[in-house]
Formats: structure tokens, sequence, C-alpha cells
């Protein structure tokens, strides 16, 4: 294309793609924690390797986000981590929902299950009791705000917890946002246009309902009809940049500048009396969400805007057979719940096949499964999902929303590893599990 200066399509067969494009990154990883006679978290000492495969894709985010999530949502300050990204001949690794903290949380949580059994208090307690607290510091040194919900997630599952045998539980945190200092902003142009409010934002939607989402806001701040909204569809051509889909941030960021460009719609509406009154204006919103970098010489820098936090519980039958996943997050204002519910089940399932079913061998570096064969979870495997919205009010930007799209599928694998060795007693510490009734014969 750059070099006809012309329009190029380019088609990959199934057996390309599966050959090219970005997988999640494999990892290895070492963790040592200790506790004090209570399980109070005293300290994590870690290491992370991952093969990012041929080409660069994401390796260093991917590890980053790794690394500064590895630590889990719990107050304690000792934590060292050393992390690495190799070039192989692998293909390559890139972005995966969850971003490197799927890996991770995989390791940390089924340790934490670990040590509350050697303390002799129950995995919910020993998270109860090292929950991070709105006000409380993270291990990354933020201090984190009054949104702040994992103590509430916990509590939403611990009926769960109590009243089955078979049962794993595991807790995690993900960033809403880019952060770590980059700059990241969101934007949006309210236009009027005939008797109607046309919002443009170039944020792509990939599944997460965000024009519904913008529609909802739109609505609630200004009170104009739903049937005088018009979400336009995203493009680069008339619409302000709004940044990636990525970090779980559209919500949050375009859903802020959208909130912004309202307040000044609003006044314009109660000055010059309704909407057809303001045919041919437009109304600009932008909203910078500022961080430190990594590392900033600061006290208690702020890593990232806002964090989402969940428990997860996975809940085994008298077969081995996984009867129910229950997954409570906190999402701050719930602004769709019925897309919340979708996100949960979704984010749940997609994990449940990085747990149980799914692999990607290769020989010589090159993949061998065709699709049939990669070991995706199929629709007549699918527990009963109990998706449980926590809302806990605190934050300040979009009307109160944090986004979910990335962290419903992190703690789903530990609380399933967690389940089956409350099951038969067996450490399992690589995925997928082996020795399930998932387990290819």
């Amino acid at each position: 294309a750059y070099l006809t200066k012309r329009p190029v399509k380019v088609k990959l067969t199934r057996a390309e793609s599966i050959l090219i494009h970005p997988k999640r990154h494999p990892m290895e990883m070492e963790f040592s924690i200790g506790c004090d006679e209570n399980g109070i978290i005293q300290g994590v000492a870690a290491e992370v390797i991952a093969d990012t495969g041929a080409y660069a894709s994401l390796g260093g985010p991917v590890l980053e986000r790794a690394c500064t999530h590895a630590a889990g949502p719990y107050n304690y300050q000792n934590f060292e981590i050393d992390g690495w990204a190799y070039y192989t001949n692998n293909p390559p690794a890139g972005a995966f929902r969850g971003f490197g903290v799927t890996q991770t949380c995989f390791c940390i949580e089924s340790l934490l299950n670990q040590m509350a059994d050697i303390v002799g208090i129950t995995p919910w307690e020993i998270r109860y009791r090292n929950a991070i607290r709105p006000g409380q510091e993270l291990p990354n040194g933020q201090i984190v705000d009054e949104s702040t919900g994992l103590v509430e997630t916990l509590e939403a599952v611990k009926p769960y917890v109590e009243n089955n045998q078979y049962v794993g539980l595991a807790c995690a945190m993900k960033n809403a946002g880019v952060g770590v200092g980059i700059p990241d902003t969101g934007r949006c142009r309210l236009v009027v246009e005939d008797g109607k409010l046309h919002i443009f934002a170039g944020a792509s939607c990939i599944g997460q309902g965000l024009g519904t989402v913008l529609t909802q806001m739109v609505y609630e701040q200004t009170g104009i009809p739903r049937d005088k909204i018009v979400y336009e569809r995203s493009n680069t051509y008339c619409a302000p940049d709004s940044g990636t889909t990525s970090g779980s941030r559209q919500t949050l960021f375009t859903g802020e500048a959208v909130r912004r460009a309202c307040q000044d719609l609003k006044e314009a509406l109660e000055r010059d009396g309704g909407l057809d009154a303001l045919n041919g204006q437009e109304f600009y919103g932008e909203y910078l969400g500022k961080t430190d970098p990594l590392g900033a010489p600061v006290p208690n820098p702020v890593s990232h805007v806002a964090y989402g936090y969940a428990t997860q519980v996975c809940i085994l039958d008298d077969e081995g057979k996984i009867r129910q996943m229950v997954a409570a997050h906190d999402v701050g204002k719930a602004v769709n719940p019925l897309s919340i519910e979708g996100q949960i089940e979704g984010g749940v399932v997609m994990s449940m096949g990085f747990a149980l079913t799914e692999r990607y061998p290769l020989t010589d570096c090159k993949p061998t499964a065709k699709y049939g064969t990669l070991g995706l979870f199929r629709a007549n495997q699918i527990p009963e999902i109990t998706p449980i919205i926590v809302e806990k009010e605190g934050l300040n930007v979009a009307c109160g929303a944090i986004g979910i799209g990335e962290i419903t599928s992190i703690p789903t694998a530990p609380a399933i590893a967690d389940a089956y060795y409350r099951y038969d007693g067996k450490f399992r510490t690589s995925l997928p599990l082996e020795g399930t009734p998932y387990s290819r014969k």
C-alpha cells in the first residue's frame, strides 16, 4: 500500500492466522510469599520470564503490566519482582484479555491459597484480612480511593464459599486506563443537527457496548430524549481521537469526555430553550487521565486513575465438573448492568478455556493445531455463571464508572485450580490444568 499508494486487501487463511496473529504470552514464574502467624502478608519476591515470540508486538508493556499487578490487590509494601521478555523463534505474543495480569494472578493467588492452609485459616479469610481498603497503600505505593471495593466482592461471594464443599476462589485487580505516566486522553464532539444530538468519538467498540454507554450518559446528564440522541459509528474522519480500546479505558475516559461536553451542552439548553435552538452548534469534551511514570521520585505515585476489583468462585460437583462459577465485580457505577453481566459471563468462559482445555502446541516453532483442535471451551460445557455487580461510589469521573472488559478473565483460572485442589488434593502449577474431567484423553 505504501509503495503503490493504493488500497491493499489482505486476507489470511485460518492456518495463517493461527501462525502469525499474536497470542497470550507464555510465562514461567517463580514466586515466594511470606506472612505472619495471623496470615498477614509480609512480602513477596518474584521472577517472571515471558516468551514474546519473533517480533516485539507488545512484549514490553505486557510484561510491565504483569509485574506491576503481580502483588495482587492487597495491603502490603514489601514487593520485589524481576521480569524478562525474550525474543524467540516462536509465533508472536501480544495483547490478550488481561494483558499479562492473567498469568501472574494465577501464580500469586494459587500461593495465597496454599499459605492459608499453612496458617490454618480459609482462603476467603486470608484474603479478607489482607484485602486493600480505601485509603490504604498498594504494593506499588498508590493510595487507593473510596471506590475500592475488593472487600465488598469478598462479602458478596461468602455464602457460596460457606455453603459448598469443593470450592475455589481467587481475587484480582486490573487498571482502567493506560496509566504509568503515558499520555492518556478521551475526547468527544457533541453536534446538534436537525434537532438531534450526534455523538462523535474516535473510540472503537469491540463488544463492550460503548455507544450504548455514551448514549446513556448523555441522556443522564442532559435529559435529552433517547430518540433525539444519535451515536455515530467511530471513524477517523470527523471524530476526535479518543485513544485505543485497551486497558479497560473507554467507558471511563471517553465517558468522562462526554460528561464534560454535556456540562456545556446543558448550560446552552437551559439558556437557549431547547435542542432546536442549538442547531449547528458543537460541544467538545476532553479528559486527560494524569498518572506518574514508573519509578517516579514522588511519594505514593499514582500508577492508574482507577482500578477494578473482583472475587471469583468455582464450585465443583461430586464428579469433579464445574457446577457453578460466581463472579463478583466492583465496577464503580454500573452504567449498563446487562452489558456488565455479558462482559462477566464472556470473560469467565474465555478463561475457563484458558484454565482447562486450550493448547497451542508448537513443533520447530510452528503451531501444529488446527482451529478445531485448539481446545476452545464449547457451549455445551458451560456451567451456570452467576455475575454479581458490586457498585462502590468514590470515583469522580465518568459518572463513577470503572472499566470491566479485562478483569473478568483474570481470577478465573486460579479459582478453578483451587477448587480442584480442594477436590483431589493435587496442587497444579501449569495451565491447562491436568487430571480434570475436561483434560484430553
